[in-house]
């Protein structure tokens, strides 16, 4: 694929005798929303955590735009292009929504600790465009009104907007959400797929894990499912609502 963003091959990862993810194959192209589904226990955030650094793969092959990719550890993923949300939000609550998306920007600054510390004309200049495109970033995504509001304060759908934000500050060849709909109510997951949508407009590549099938099915150009860790079904939304294993994996197993 010429156009492929995202290039995996066998990947595997046991946790002592339980195999959480066995030859999970995944190709994603530039400006694709990937979905990532399955029941409960399907090895879902374990792929993400492996693909993002938190967890070591046991086998498989990485590619990442054309190069070879290894998800070593979280800092060094977000350099490589990858940026992730989380299940359970996390964001520094007492620090303002600028400033939360600041901190998530400085992994692409060049002036450093030193120039933090001596702020010459170089650093403070850095620093000025970084809270500029902060600014540009919350109001992408519909909160720039609530840049000085501490992030606790923020209403839970405003904080799953504000921890994308910080994701996209990282100028990401892949944006990597992990249950970004989870807790919101049916009006705040209608702005979450229009934000996607935006995002996907804006030229980005997204890979969605999401317990809300109906919203993946709506949103995704492919899908992967996942079963006890192993790839079920591949394909358009129409294809794998059609697989019968798709259909036995959600109907008629017990997960």
């Amino acid at each position: 694929m010429e156009n492929s963003l995202l290039n995996i091959r066998g990947a595997t990862k046991r946790f002592g005798g339980l195999q959480a993810l066995s030859g999970v194959d995944m190709r994603i192209a530039k400006g694709q929303i990937y979905g990532l589904i399955g029941p409960n226990g399907a090895g879902k955030t374990t792929f993400f955590n492996v693909l993002t650094g938190l967890y070591q793969p046991d086998g498989g092959s990485f590619e990442l735009d054309g190069k070879p990719y290894s998800p070593s550890a979280p800092h060094e993923v977000a350099k490589a292009g990858i940026a992730r949300t989380f299940q359970n939000i996390r964001l520094f609550g007492e620090m303002s929504a600028l400033e939360n998306v600041m901190v998530g920007r400085h992994v692409r600054t060049r002036q450093g600790v030193l120039g933090a510390v001596l702020r010459h004309r170089a650093a403070r200049e850095e620093e000025a465009a970084i809270r500029r495109r902060a600014q540009e970033l919350l109001d992408f995504v519909g909160i720039g009104a609530f840049a000085r509001r501490t992030a606790r304060h923020l209403s839970y759908g405003d904080q799953r907007r504000l921890e994308i934000a910080r994701a996209l500050a990282t100028d990401p060849l892949l944006l990597a959400l992990d249950e970004p709909a989870a807790g919101m109510n049916a009006t705040e997951k209608l702005g979450l797929r229009e934000l996607l949508l935006k995002i996907k407009a804006d030229g980005r590549t997204i890979l969605l894990i999401e317990h809300d099938v109906k919203l993946v099915m709506g949103l995704c150009d492919r899908i992967t499912v996942l079963d006890y860790g192993k790839p079920i079904a591949e394909g358009t939304p129409a294809e794998v609502q059609k697989n019968p294993a798709v259909i036995e994996a959600y109907l008629g197993g017990s997960h």
